[in-house]
């Protein structure tokens, strides 16, 4: 069942496993983000090898 679907209950089931996946989400975006914007401050720096 999806959200916009007329039989939809937010029960406890529900928050417990959209907030662990929001929360998981979450996890790998701010890791992905700090991967790209430390490549790229490297990168900047002239740090890194010249494959």
């Amino acid at each position: 069942m999806l959200p916009f679907c007329f039989e939809w209950a937010w029960d406890a089931g529900h928050f417990l496993f959209f907030g662990g996946m929001w929360y998981t989400i979450a996890i790998l975006g701010a890791g992905l983000t700090f991967c790209v914007v430390k490549t790229i401050l490297d990168t900047a720096a002239g740090k890194g090898s010249h494959h």
